[in-house]
């Protein structure tokens, strides 16, 4: 679908508009006719009130999922994102009828990183967890390529084990790339701040009062921000903030620059934002440290809309939810006599390979429009029945951080990572010894290279309606087509789901971030038993697909967003090898 044919199609941008609208203008709109009230999403209500619910509608005696819904998320007043730079070019692009503005990368810009890290002699990076490795060695490396002399330091903790890894990557206390956390902070200029979320809660007043006055806080995550605001605090008033927020893993922002350090603008696209700025320095600095990490493409947002979605995303698509359907799938093509070695093929294999493969570079439509019509048919059921039970948990998601719950159960988790209180401590364990992640070793042991895997028809359709769920939960809630195709597709299929098919979905629940694991380790069986007691029950009762629904899927604007986006895109493609390590280095240690 070409993105100029969806130029005129354009999302209700409020509440009011929302019910005036008729429902074939919604339906136009790529979106089945729904009944909207108005939520708010700064206050968690109960869940028997605040929960999207499908109603059960009957024919000829059997139970049909149909289109109705009782409550919805409320539509939220899109914000448009502007910037001015002295130092880039700024770029406007229209996703879906929407204009945003952007700037593209390039190693050809690096020779303005000056002018944009005007100011600043030393850039600290705090933390060599899953971020801190590749940021510091992007910045660097990128900085060497002009000759310049700002300095990137790495401070870790007295005592830590990650000096050794610190070392091997090049940065040592003898040439003042490496040393102490404290004395790190206080000399930098640009300070980032990339150690875990619940360490950022537990130290965040003793970094803030050893920083300079006038220097800038940089952040790859609003987690921050979200637990301030929780305890009715801010960031001091003499710093500037700003963020830089790759939409990938560490690993895989530092794999695809290495790859591509002959293609010009090889890298994880990044979303930026400044939320205090006390010299006029906050948006080049931003967009400085965007382009050396060698971001594709950069487009604005908020601190606060970056939690939300982030926080939201990783329960989601990006792991919670992939891992929860993969169980659903793998047990029920199982206990209907597919073979355990078959149905890992058909569900973690083809999600990882083939399915993501395809909407990277096709788009989802692709994916649809591959199969046979018998296959299409499957695909339609699986969607219909799995689309309204996918959003019902999405949208639970989104309100538990939105009020934030979710960044509570971070910060009390992580706490109770030590002996506390008279109780022992209770760190997360792994997942990956039950039978499923057990057959998974052996079919990738024994893979062909570049196998993909399958492409089964029934999975492509509940991951899709998946997809599509994430993105009209974030559509709803107002956040940019920018966010919301980089959170909800590009970041699950170019960053994380090529790791996952390298190594395994299991491996990625057990070694990637602390807040990622413990929003999948909370929000997977959810997914897992709406789909398996609801959106499965309703296949096995033969109900009837919901046609509103899968018109809608073939016609939604977000579709020509996506082909923009994909025209921004790197023409290298992120290359994992079957032992690829991303296992984050305090838990490499730990074993």
């Amino acid at each position: 679908m070409a993105a100029a044919s969806l130029s005129a199609s354009t999302l209700i941008s409020s509440s009011a508009a929302a019910s005036s609208a008729s429902a074939s203008s919604r339906l136009r709109d790529g979106r089945c006719p729904l009944k909207s009230v108005s939520l708010s999403s700064s206050a968690c209500l109960s869940s028997q009130t605040q929960l999207l619910r499908a109603t059960w509608k009957s024919r000829e005696g059997r139970g049909a999922l149909g289109a109705q819904m009782v409550t919805v998320p409320a539509v939220k007043q899109e914000t448009v994102l502007d910037f001015e730079t002295s130092v880039f070019k700024k770029e406007k692009v229209t996703l879906a009828g929407h204009d945003e503005y952007i700037v593209r990368g390039g190693r050809d810009l690096f020779k303005l990183l000056p002018d944009a890290f005007k100011g600043i002699k030393q850039i600290g990076v705090i933390g060599w967890g899953s971020q801190g490795p590749a940021q510091a060695q992007n910045l660097r490396d990128s900085l060497a390529t002009i000759n310049s002399d700002i300095v990137v330091k790495i401070g870790l903790r007295k005592g830590s084990r990650s000096f050794a890894e610190a070392r091997a990557a090049g940065f040592t206390e003898e040439n003042g790339t490496l040393g102490d956390i404290w004395e790190t902070v206080s000399g930098s200029d640009l300070l980032l701040l990339l150690i875990s979320d619940a360490a950022q809660a537990d130290n965040y007043e003793k970094i803030f009062s050893h920083m300079k006055p006038n220097s800038i806080l940089g952040l790859s995550h609003g987690f921050l921000l979200g637990h301030l605001q929780s305890l009715g605090q801010d960031f001091p008033k003499n710093i500037s903030v700003i963020a830089v927020c790759p939409k990938g893993m560490g690993p895989s922002v530092r794999r695809l620059y290495v790859q591509g350090k002959e293609i010009n603008g090889a890298g994880i696209n990044s979303s930026f934002a400044v939320h205090q700025d006390v010299d006029g320095r906050a948006t080049d600095v931003a967009l400085g440290w965007s382009v050396a990490l060698g971001s594709p493409f950069t487009f604005a947002t908020t601190l606060e809309e970056e939690y939300k979605s982030d926080i939201f995303g990783e329960r989601g698509i990006l792991l919670g939810a992939v891992h929860g359907i993969v169980e659903a799938l793998f047990r029920r093509y199982t206990e209907q006599g597919m073979e355990e070695e078959l149905a890992y093929k058909n569900t973690v294999e083809g999600i990882t390979g083939i399915i993501s493969k395809t909407i990277s570079t096709q788009g989802m439509l692709a994916v649809y429009n591959s199969l046979s019509e018998e296959d299409k048919k499957q695909f339609e059921i699986a969607y219909s029945a799995s689309y309204y039970p996918c959003m019902e948990i999405l949208y639970e998601c989104y309100e538990d951080v939105a009020c934030g719950n979710e960044i509570r159960s971070v910060v009390l988790a992580g706490r109770r990572f030590y002996e506390k209180d008279g109780l022992p401590a209770f760190p997360m364990g792994n997942i990956d010894q039950t039978r499923m992640w057990k057959v998974g070793e052996r079919v990738r042991s024994v893979r062909p290279p570049g196998d993909l895997g399958l492409l089964h028809p029934f999975t492509a359709g509940v991951y899709v309606a998946l997809m599509m769920a994430q993105i009209e939960v974030l559509r709803k809630k107002g956040h940019s087509y920018s966010e919301i195709i980089n959170e909800s597709l590009i970041e699950a299929v170019d960053s994380l789901n090529p790791f996952m098919h390298a190594r395994g979905v299991s491996f990625m629940v057990d070694n990637c971030s602390t807040t990622a694991r413990l929003g999948s380790r909370k929000w997977a069986p959810r997914f897992d038993y709406i789909l398996t007691q609801q959106a499965l029950a309703a296949v096995d009762k033969e109900a009837p697909i919901n046609r509103d629904l899968v018109s809608n899927f073939l016609s939604d604007p977000v579709h020509g967003a996506i082909e923009v986006c994909a025209q921004l895109r790197p023409t290298v493609d992120i290359s994992v090898t079957a032992d690829a390590d991303f296992v984050r280095p305090e838990l490499r240690q730990s074993s």
